[in-house]
C-alpha cells in the first residue's frame, strides 16, 4: 500500500497543526490511516422524528424538532449545570441539561431558535429531559446523500474546541474524496469470492456514509472479517513457525508419576484433570516445544495438574519452575507442593523478594548443580543470577499479570533447548477471547469441579438488611469460621475516597464486632505489612478480614467460609466471581453475600442476578464479555493485544470462527504466502510496521 495513509492529518484541508495536536492527544489520531479507520459507533436515522408526547424511557436514542425557549445556569462551581426548555410544534415541553462544557454550551446555544435535538429521553417528575443531547440548528439541516448519518466518538475537550462528531464527519468526507485511488485490496480474490465480501473501497465508503442498509451491512461484515482474519493469521503464523522451528525436550519416562498415583495421592483426579494431563504429556513427548494455556475455574484443581507436569519433567532429568504474581500466592503453591515433593524425596525450593541472602546462595547452587528439581517463586526467578542445570518446564500462574518480556526471560534460562511452557489462569476466558488473545497457544480447560466441593451459596442483600447479615456473621464465627469483607477499589483519582470507604468500613466492623479480632489489607500497605496481616488471618488470629480487592487472586484460607462484598454493584462480573472464589476452599458450606443500595442500573442488576444464579465461571465470563467488552475484561495490560477497530468479540463470535478457519486454510496450503493468489495478503502484511498489533490496519 502506498504511503498516502502515512500522511499526517494536519495536511488535510481544515485541520492544520493545532487541531492535529488535539486529535493526537485526545483520539490517538496521527495519520490519514487513523482518521479513515475512526469508524462511527452509531448512526442517526434522520428520517425519523418524534413528538415529545410520543417519548418513552425505554427508547434508546430519539430525534426531536423544537424551539429553545429560555436557558439558565443553575448551581455553582463544579456542580454548575445548564438547563434549557425545548418546545415542539404541539406545544409540549422537555428540558435539555448539560453538566459538562457548560460555559461553551451556554454561549453557543441560541434562544428562540429551532433545533433538531438527539439524545436519550429520561422521565423525571412526569416530565421528559435529555442530558447532553446533540444539537443541530434546523436552518442548517442539509439533505445528505447518506440515509444514515454517522456519529463518531469525540471527547469533551475536542467539543470545547469545536471538534464534534459533525466536524469529524466532514474531515472523513473530504479524506474519502482524495483517498479512493490509494485504497487497495487487502484480501485474496478466493477469500472475496468464498465469503462474498464487498471490495475494500466500497466498504470504507459505506461504513462512513451508507448508501443503503444492504451496503452498510456488507461494509460492516467485510471490515470485521478482515480485522479478525488478520489477527488470526498473525497468531496462527506464530504457531506454525514455533511448531516448525522450536524443538522441545522429549519427556517419555514417568516412574515417579506412577508411584505418586499409586502410593501418595489421597484423592481421585477428575475426568477433566486426567484429560488435561494426557494433552500435556502428548505435547511433552512430541519433540516440539509445548506452549499450552490451562484454564480452570477457581478451585478446579490446576495446582495438582501443575505438580504432575513438574514430576514428568523431573522423571526425565529436567528442572521446572512455577512463577506466581505475588509472594502470598507463591508461598501457597510452595506449601501445597512441598508436602507432595517431600513424600517423593524430590527437592523443591522457593525464591521470592523476601528470601534471605544465605537461602538464596544455597538455592542458586542447588539449581546450577541440578540437585534442586523444582522451584516456586515470584519475579525474583527472572534475575540473571538465577541459573539452571537443565530447565525443561516453565509454569506461569495468572499469566495476565506478567508481560511477554518477563516470560521470555524465563525461556532464555536454557540456551540449549527452549523449555516447555504451561500458562495457567483462573480467570475463565470466553472462547472467542481465548482464540484472540491466546490464538498461538493450545488451550486445555478443566471444566469439572473435584468431588465433594459444595457450591457456594450466593445471595443479594440490600443495605437495609445489614443487621441480619451481621447476625449471620456472628453465627458463622461461633461455628469457628472466618469472614472476608471486601470494599470496592474505586478509580485511581478517587483513591483517597476509596481509602476513606475502607477506613469507615473497618471502624464500623470493629464497633459492630467488638468481641472479635479484625485484620485490614489494602493497596497502600507496604508488602511486609500486607503479608503480616494476611498471615494473622491465615493463622486464625483474626476472625474478620476487611480488605480491598488485593485479596482477589489466590489466597487460600480453607476456614474462611463467608465473603461479604460491599457496594457489589461497583464490581465487574469476573471480579465478583474471582472474589467469591476466595471462599469454598474447605469442606464446610460457604456463602457469598452481595451488599448494595436500592438504586441499581440495568447492567448491575444483570451482574447480581448472574452471580446468584450460577457458579459456572465460563458462563459468567461470556455474560461479562457482553456487558463490558474485551479490553476491560483482561485489564489494561491486555487491551493493547486486541486493539480492535470495528469488531466486537461479544457479538462477532461467528465471524471470528469463519475468519480463523479462512486463515488456517490459507496457512495450511501456503504457509509462506508465496502463491500468486495470496499476493494481496503478503503485500498488506509487508506494508505494515513491525510493531503494528492489528494487522488489518491501513498503513
Amino acid at each position: 500500500m502506498s504511503n498516502f495513509f502515512h500522511t499526517k492529518i494536519e495536511y488535510l484541508k481544515g485541520i492544520g497543526p493545532m487541531r492535529a495536536e488535539l486529535l493526537q492527544k485526545e483520539l490517538n489520531m496521527y495519520t490519514y490511516g487513523d482518521l479513515i479507520q475512526h469508524y462511527p459507533f452509531r448512526y442517526l436515522d434522520r428520517t425519523q422524528f418524534y413528538r415529545i408526547a410520543e417519548l418513552d424511557e425505554s427508547m434508546p436514542y430519539v430525534q426531536v424538532r423544537g424551539r429553545v425557549k429560555g436557558k439558565q445556569l443553575l448551581g455553582e462551581g463544579r456542580k454548575q449545570r445548564l438547563a434549557a426548555t425545548l418546545v415542539d410544534e404541539a406545544g409540549d415541553e422537555m428540558e435539555l441539561v448539560w453538566f459538562k462544557g457548560v460555559k461553551w454550551m451556554e454561549k453557543s446555544l441560541k434562544n428562540h431558535t429551532d433545533y433538531i435535538v438527539f439524545g436519550k429521553p429520561t422521565e423525571f417528575n412526569g416530565k421528559y429531559n435529555m442530558a447532553h443531547p446533540e444539537l443541530e440548528e434546523l436552518a442548517e439541516e442539509k439533505q445528505t446523500t447518506s440515509f444514515l448519518q454517522p456519529v463518531y466518538h469525540t471527547t469533551e475537550k475536542l467539543k470545547a474546541h469545536r471538534i464534534d462528531s459533525k466536524v469529524i464527519s466532514k474531515y472523513i468526507e473530504s479524506l474519502l474524496k482524495i483517498a479512493a485511488p490509494n485504497i487497495h485490496e487487502t484480501l485474496s480474490p478466493d477469500l472475496i469470492d468464498l465469503y462474498r465480501l464487498t471490495d475494500k473501497r466500497s466498504a470504507l465508503q459505506n461504513i462512513h456514509f451508507p448508501e443503503s442498509v444492504e451496503k452498510y451491512n456488507a461494509a460492516k461484515f467485510r471490515l470485521k472479517f478482515e480485522e479478525l482474519f488478520y489477527i488470526q493469521l498473525r497468531l496462527l503464523r506464530q504457531k506454525v513457525v514455533r511448531r516448525a522451528d522450536l524443538a522441545g525436550q522429549i519427556f517419555k519416562q514417568v516412574p515417579t508419576v506412577t508411584e505418586f498415583y499409586k502410593n501418595h495421592m489421597t484423592f481421585d483426579l477428575t475426568g477433566a484433570q486426567k484429560r488435561v494431563i494426557k494433552e500435556i504429556h502428548k505435547d511433552m513427548t512430541s519433540g516440539k516445544q509445548m506452549n499450552r494455556l490451562l484454564q480452570g475455574d477457581v478451585g478446579s484443581g490446576k495446582t495438582i495438574v501443575a505438580f504432575i507436569t513438574m514430576l514428568i519433567a523431573a522423571d526425565n532429568g529436567a528442572q521446572s519452575v512455577l512463577m506466581a504474581p505475588t509472594e502470598i500466592l507463591a508461598e501457597q503453591h510452595y506449601t501445597g507442593l512441598k508436602e507432595f515433593a517431600d513424600r517423593l524425596g524430590i527437592k523443591i525450593g522457593k525464591l521470592t523478594g523476601s528470601s534471605k541472602t544465605k537461602e538464596r546462595r544455597e538455592l542458586h547452587e542447588q539449581l546450577r548443580s541440578g540437585e534442586m528439581k523444582m522451584i516456586v517463586g515470584t519475579h525474583a526467578l527472572l534475575e540473571d543470577v538465577v541459573q539452571f542445570h537443565n530447565l525443561g518446564l516453565c509454569i506461569v500462574d495468572e499469566q495476565h499479570r506478567f508481560g511477554v518480556e518477563q516470560r521470555s526471560k524465563l525461556w532464555r534460562k536454557n540456551p540449549r533447548i527452549i523449555p516447555h511452557v504451561l500458562v495457567m489462569t483462573a480467570t475463565p476466558i470466553p472462547r472467542t477471547l481465548a482464540m484472540t488473545l491466546y490464538g498461538d497457544l493450545d488451550v486445555s480447560v478443566i471444566d469439572e469441579m473435584p468431588a465433594g466441593r459444595k457450591e457456594i451459596v450466593t445471595v443479594h442483600r440490600f443495605d437495609s438488611h445489614r443487621l441480619r447479615v451481621f447476625q449471620f456473621v456472628r453465627d458463622q464465627i461461633k461455628l469457628g469460621r472466618q469472614i472476608y469483607i471486601v470494599y470496592p477499589l474505586i478509580e485511581e483519582s478517587e483513591q483517597m475516597e476509596q481509602y476513606k470507604d475502607l477506613m469507615d468500613g473497618y471502624e464500623s466492623i470493629r464497633r459492630a464486632f467488638p468481641e472479635y479480632q479484625v485484620s485490614m489489607v489494602h493497596g497502600k500497605l507496604k508488602p511486609q505489612d500486607k503479608d503480616y496481616e494476611m498471615q494473622r488471618f491465615v493463622k486464625h488470629e483474626t476472625q474478620i478480614m476487611v480488605a480491598t480487592t488485593v485479596i482477589e487472586v489466590g489466597v487460600n484460607v480453607p476456614n474462611a467460609s463467608v465473603m461479604i462484598i460491599e457496594s457489589a454493584e461497583r464490581f465487574g462480573l469476573s471480579q465478583l466471581h474471582q472474589l467469591r472464589g476466595r471462599v469454598g476452599r474447605g469442606a464446610e458450606q460457604s456463602y457469598c453475600i452481595l451488599m448494595t443500595g436500592y438504586k441499581l442500573s440495568k447492567d448491575s442488576k444483570t451482574r447480581l442476578e448472574t452471580m446468584v444464579r450460577t457458579n459456572n465461571g465460563f458462563e459468567i465470563a461470556d455474560i461479562d464479555l457482553k456487558l463490558r467488552g474485551p479490553g476491560d475484561l483482561m485489564g489494561t495490560q491486555q487491551s493493547g493485544v486486541l486493539d480492535l477497530l470495528i469488531s466486537d468479540l461479544a457479538k462477532d463470535a461467528p465471524i471470528l470462527q469463519e475468519a480463523r478457519a479462512a486463515a488456517q486454510n490459507i496457512l495450511h496450503d501456503d504457509p509462506q504466502l508465496e502463491n500468486a493468489e495470496h499476493q494481496n495478503i503478503r503485500r498488506h502484511i509487508q506494508s505494515l510496521s513491525a510493531n503494528t498489533v492489528n494487522w488489518s490496519r491501513i498503513s
